[in-house]
């Protein structure tokens, strides 16, 4: 399988986004114990895990839609965990967010759905301004660049699933995020389709310098496009490194996770 160069990141500037000591527990059941990952500017971060593993937890709490009981989650240097939901809403403009199976609005067109992003979404006061020929040109060069062009009166119904995560891309640049956050981004698409996506993502990264972070249980396109890997096991980090370091790991758990393997570690703690 091939393997992306990561991206040459300086390990010195700033995280983008800096996860400390992250706790989340509800109804007595610990979902992440502990959980540290610093992601810089321009980074790809891929999450990977068991289902019920925390990832969807993990980013649930980066975008603010849930607290964690404890820990920091800093963006640009500001503690968000505690911050009320006033103003998180400020932080939440940075952000943008891909849902799996893109989460489009059925009653509307493919204009629609992205104009949504852009009058409802974090930055709506300001946006609400806008003229009307501004976002009809701001929809179609958002559809342009994720290669659909000419389908803004397209409802979802009449799309692919390729196309509905393309529409959904669009929607989540329409407020030039300086971070982006991806929901199993490829499941459930043929891997032509999903490769489109990865390309896609990576393009998204190298055009905006937009900071990303990819929950997948897809390795193919992990490998693709991540520039680094963190495994969730257990509510912890088990291992975080580049894709080429979780290929070579030793610890049998990510071994069996990676390789799709039915004995293991992994096999033995589940019982």
């Amino acid at each position: 399988m091939a393997f992306r160069t990561p991206s040459l990141v300086d390990e010195t500037i700033a995280p983008k986004i800096d996860i400390r000591d992250l706790h989340f527990a509800v109804e007595g059941q610990q979902i992440l114990a502990g959980v540290s990952v610093a992601v810089r500017p321009g980074e790809i971060l891929c999450v990977m895990g068991l289902s019920g593993a925390g990832k969807s937890t993990l980013t649930r709490c980066v975008a603010g839609l849930i607290k964690p009981t404890s820990g920091q989650i800093l963006v640009d240097g500001e503690d968000i965990a505690p911050l009320p939901e006033n103003e998180l809403a400020r932080v939440r403009a940075k952000m943008g967010v891909v849902f799996q199976y893109a989460a489009l609005f059925d009653s509307m067109n493919v204009f629609e759905n992205i104009a949504f992003g852009i009058t409802r979404g974090p930055r709506r006061e300001e946006n609400k301004r806008m003229a009307r020929i501004t976002l009809i040109r701001r929809v179609a060069e958002l559809l342009h660049a994720v290669g659909l062009p000419g389908i803004e009166k397209k409802l979802p119904s009449e799309l692919s699933g390729g196309m509905r995560r393309r529409v959904g891309l669009a929607r989540a640049l329409a407020t030039d995020p300086e971070i982006v956050l991806y929901d199993e981004p490829t499941s459930g698409l043929d891997p032509v389709t999903a490769a489109s996506i990865d390309e896609l993502i990576l393009s998204t990264r190298d055009r905006n310098r937009v900071t990303s972070i990819v929950v997948s249980h897809d390795m193919g396109s992990i490998y693709r496009i991540a520039d680094k890997i963190l495994l969730l096991y257990e509510g912890h980090v088990q291992i975080l490194g580049t894709p080429d370091e979780v290929r070579r790991s030793e610890d049998p758990v990510v071994s069996q996770f990676i390789h799709g393997e039915i004995n293991g570690p992994i096999q033995v703690r589940r019982r």
